[in-house]
């Protein structure tokens, strides 16, 4: 029993490091997965490694091809619709839960997150954004719904790196994160919801902007 809790846990630690290898592009779109080169990377056992890819390819972050092998997944502009309806679906919808669930702690622990964001530069801030909707997350009570939205943040993240992390201002997206928390910690269901449909829409907004200024830009 103790074994399984073991390749378990390892295998959880091989998913966060590659997925976020892939999220913030230290490993591109198009790259090989060898399990072997991973192995090396992390020191962490095959079979660890292999479930921790068989899981990215199930959520898409990595693909594979027979007779060919592993790669990490492209971006595939044409489902920006499909991965942000979703988000705007279910971000509002955890926002509703947290109001309702939510702790003092888990209050707590986002107001010291967003007063690191003082001295925060562009990276850390998207750390901090992504810190705030995971507590909402957690308050929200539901792990079904913690596991998907930690999914669709990641890709919305991915995103971000590829096109925005050199230009954009991320200030005002964690700033929006203070009024979402006052509506929270009231108790406030409605106005928490709106305000994270917003939210979510303006980071939307950003990257569509970014992919069709990248599209449209001409050959060097």
């Amino acid at each position: 029993m103790a074994a399984v809790a073991t390749t378990k846990t390892l295998a959880e630690e091989a998913y966060d490091h590659i997925r976020r290898a892939i999220v913030r592009l230290d490993l591109a779109p198009g790259d090989v997965l060898k399990e072997d080169d991973l192995r090396e990377r992390y020191g962490i056992g095959r079979t660890p490694i292999r479930e921790a890819l068989q899981r990215l390819a199930r959520e898409h972050f990595v693909s594979i091809i027979p007779r060919r092998g592993m790669f990490v997944a492209g971006i595939d502009v044409s489902e920006l619709s499909l991965l942000f309806e979703t988000r705007t679906v279910l971000e509002p919808y955890a926002a509703r839960l947290a109001a309702a669930r939510g702790t003092k702690d888990h209050w707590e622990q986002m107001q010291a997150a967003l007063d690191a964001a003082v001295s925060a530069d562009s990276d850390e801030l998207m750390v901090i954004d992504h810190r705030c909707h995971e507590l909402m997350w957690d308050a929200a009570g539901n792990r079904f719904l913690l596991d998907t939205l930690d999914v669709l943040y990641a890709q919305s993240d991915r995103l971000w790196h590829l096109y925005l992390s050199e230009v954009a201002d991320m200030t005002e997206a964690v700033d929006e994160h203070r009024t979402v928390l006052a509506s929270l910690r009231d108790g406030d269901g409605d106005t928490a919801a709106t305000l994270m449909d917003q939210h979510v829409r303006a980071f939307d907004d950003q990257i569509r902007a970014a992919v069709t200024a990248r599209l449209e830009s001409p050959l060097p």
